[in-house]
């Protein structure tokens, strides 16, 4: 028999009517769990009874960060509809494909991105929008509604959301989000992120990708804590909101670019991270150069690893390892099974490098309108990650790379995750990422693409010479480049297909000189 779904917010608004739930800090408008109840109350009356909404209907969101966001994704679980958070970096076209693929009845938008919304929302017939802002028609919703009369029964196994994964390789594809997988990822992340109803999480990732969402978002309201919801990540802004003891922050998560850019900015060295319980990374391998960076702030970053389809969690690293094992993920989360697997679907020894599989209740049942992509991901219901892994004698994972951005260079196989941490060990160097390019000779070779601190300076004698010393010859990057940024996806996280397409054509005097 289904197993319900309760509402976290309802739940605590009876439990802890006066405690603060969430604060958004862009307007400075502070939400007890009893007050967001009533909002989510009223928001999800005016859906249901103004414009519609039904269950398994969609409502998209196109917004920067803000707790309005949180409680229409609420509002959306008391109807039985479907949350659908987007991209707020796409542009029109790509967003076309994505809302013409998910069909909402429901269109919310911030002010600031009006006019995509209203273009994208024309272009697919929505049949209604709401703006978010003090003027806008989603509070005036809110105040004329009256209390939701009475809530869907819901289980586990309903949609909860749609999240469209980044479309690097092809088209967007919707990952199906049901409730049960939000649930089990708190309970997943719960332990080894030390979450509990005095947890206070400061969120800089973006609410429209599941790190923002769920790491730890979701976890912390789950337990009854409190959030306060960061508009656009500013480091100078959360070092100083970190360091407040009247925030009393003990939670963070971001990916590695955010902790970089904290750890660059003029503040980090006098910012006061003793509150800090839980310092939690993931979204792509962690320089262990900057993990370092951070240990010596007395903060021990407890590296992580899942995906959108994972809900996210799968590996987590305990806090007592987090300096004795830097660099690795950790080890699977209680709720969930692993396996890292050979090509021919065989399970690797220990030190050997495969494919991670993925099993149990927070997996992705498959794709929205994507019976092809549903195929080709799931073996007997193992999800294959794509992403290329060990487990050592202790069993700590380490994901070394993404299968795709490995590259083969004289029949050897390059992870530009292991180079790029070498490269990272040069003080000089704020960002580096590494692809293959085209070689008559080697078949691939290694290009650097590096951006230096400012300030500073670094050669590309220095940079070939120094992984000379640290890398096999077949891992050493032949070319560097050097560029003032590296492009990133709205995450932080740094795009590699943008550097394929900027740079994986290389000069026949380029080529020619590094087979020389």
């Amino acid at each position: 028999m289904p197993v319900r779904h309760y509402d976290w917010i309802a739940h605590f608004a009876r439990r802890t009517p006066d405690k603060v739930a969430a604060v958004d800090l862009a307007s400075e408008r502070r939400f007890t769990y009893a007050a967001f109840d009533a909002r989510i109350s009223r928001l999800a009356s005016h859906l249901r009874e103004e414009l519609k909404v039904a269950r398994g209907d969609r409502v998209a969101v196109l917004a920067l960060n803000t707790t309005d966001t949180l409680e229409i994704q609420f509002a959306c679980g008391r109807l039985g509809a479907v949350f659908v958070p987007l991209n707020t970096r796409l542009t029109v076209p790509e967003l076309h494909f994505i809302v013409g693929d998910c069909a909402p009845k429901v269109m919310v938008h911030d002010a600031d991105l009006a006019e995509t919304a209203l273009a994208v929302a024309k272009l697919c017939d929505t049949a209604s929008t709401l703006k978010l802002g003090p003027d806008g028609s989603y509070e005036r919703a809110i105040a004329s509604a009256t209390p939701l009369a009475a809530s869907e029964m819901v289980t586990l196994d309903d949609i909860s959301t749609i999240m469209y994964t980044s479309g690097t390789t092809g088209l967007p594809k919707g990952a199906i989000i049901n409730h049960g997988m939000t649930f089990w990822n708190c309970v997943n992340l719960g332990g080894p992120a030390y979450i509990s109803p005095s947890s206070v999480l400061l969120t800089v990732l973006p609410l429209f990708h599941t790190g923002g969402l769920n790491c730890y978002t979701n976890p912390v309201l789950h337990a009854g804590g409190t959030v306060l919801i960061m508009r656009q990540f500013d480091p100078a802004l959360a070092l100083k909101l970190i360091s407040d003891p009247a925030q009393g922050i003990n939670v963070f998560f971001g990916v590695p670019s955010i902790y970089q850019f904290m750890a660059q900015h003029p503040a980090f060295e006098a910012a006061d991270f003793g509150r800090l319980i839980i310092g939690g990374v993931g979204g792509a391998p962690m320089p262990v150069p900057l993990l370092q960076v951070w240990e010596a702030r007395g903060v021990a970053l407890q590296q992580g690893y899942g995906m959108t389809e994972t809900s996210p969690a799968v590996l987590a690293l305990d806090r007592e390892d987090a300096a004795r094992k830097a660099g690795s993920a950790g080890k699977p989360v209680l709720h969930t099974e692993v396996r890292v697997v050979r090509p021919d679907g065989t399970d690797c020894a220990v030190g050997e490098l495969g494919e991670l599989w993925v099993k149990g209740p927070n997996i992705t049942p498959g794709y929205w309108n994507r019976p092809d992509a549903n195929e080709s991901s799931f073996t007997d219901g193992w999800l294959h990650t794509g992403d290329a892994t060990r487990v050592d004698d202790e069993g700590f994972y380490y994901i070394v790379d993404r299968w795709k951005d490995m590259y083969i260079s004289g029949g050897e196989n390059v992870y530009p995750a292991e180079v790029e941490s070498v490269l990272h060990q040069l003080g000089a160097i704020a960002e580096a990422a590494v692809i293959g390019v085209p070689d008559a000779q080697w078949g691939e070779i290694g290009m650097a693409i590096v951006a230096v601190k400012q300030g500073q300076s670094v050669t590309e004698t220095e940079v070939l010479e120094h992984c000379a010393k640290n890398l096999a010859r077949f891992k050493c990057p032949r070319l560097i480049r050097f560029v003032d940024a590296l492009p990133r996806n709205a995450t932080g996280k740094i795009h590699k297909p943008t550097l394929r397409k900027n740079f994986s054509i290389a000069s026949a005097t380029d080529l020619a000189g590094a087979a020389s």
